[in-house]
């Protein structure tokens, strides 16, 4: 198991690497999510004790099962998935660090409430749907940059970027598109100096396509499959929850 799991890590670090060569990037600035619904709590620590940094879960009842094996290796912890309200409590118990779904107003004016009291705040991520599709969540593009505006009213919540899916599909170009429109959306948002907004992070890009992200501008690649294995329902399971 370990030697599988550290030989997929190496090989998913090279191609980062050979993307960022070939975009003319720095690796740097790309980090390597690792995406481990499904993996147990004994895969994912092999990854942390070699050197990675960054986990995120989709499901919250994984996040609270693995906490207590995890807690004590240092590392930092996203949330991915379609996030319901009333799970918001359990997402500041076990030490998320960003969610990268906020994709309503409902659930931002939620997570400020809890936050308050605490005087915390959290690294959000605006999800995008960029590829049009009814089953993803995350917000119109057109739509964006308005939900932006209310959202940094809320001092709790420190929006650092937008993160999308992007489209399940072999053709480059058509995963491209979705790439571009986030881009392209970032620049929009950069211009136009919203208090309480940075622009710098990018999530998107997976297993499939990451080189095609790195040559958008992703600054974060969220990737699963290919460090631990195959699982048993297609991705698009864990990313629909609740639209089914």
């Amino acid at each position: 198991m370990k030697e599988d799991i550290l030989y997929h890590l190496k090989i998913i670090n090279d191609r980062i690497e050979t993307a960022c060569k070939k975009a003319g990037r720095d690796p740097k600035e790309i980090r390597l999510l690792l995406a481990t619904k499904t993996v147990s709590a004994d895969r994912i620590r092999v990854a942390l004790e070699s050197g990675q940094t960054l986990i995120a879960e989709n499901k919250v009842q994984e996040l609270k099962e693995k906490y207590e094996e995890l807690k004590n290796i240092p590392h930092e912890n996203h949330f991915i998935g379609h996030l319901q309200t009333n799970k918001i409590k359990d997402i500041l118990k076990y030490d998320v660090t960003c969610v990268q779904s906020v994709d309503r107003l409902d659930l931002a004016e939620k997570l400020h409430q809890r936050l308050l009291p605490e005087s915390k705040t959290m690294d959000i991520l605006i999800q995008v749907n960029t590829s049009q599709e009814e089953s993803k969540f995350g917000i119109h593009p057109n739509a964006a940059i308005d939900l932006i505006r209310k959202i940094a009213e809320f001092n709790t919540l420190k929006i650092k970027g937008l993160m999308t899916i992007g489209l399940f599909s072999a053709e480059t170009e058509k995963v491209r598109t979705c790439f571009k429109i986030l881009k392209n959306l970032q620049q929009n948002i950069i211009s136009e100096h919203i208090p309480n907004v940075e622009m710098k992070e990018l999530s998107m890009g997976m297993s499939g396509d990451l080189e095609t992200a790195i040559e958008e501008g992703s600054t974060i690649v969220r990737v699963g499959t290919a460090v631990f294995g195959a699982r048993v329902y297609p991705d698009s399971y864990y990313w629909d929850e609740g639209k089914k």
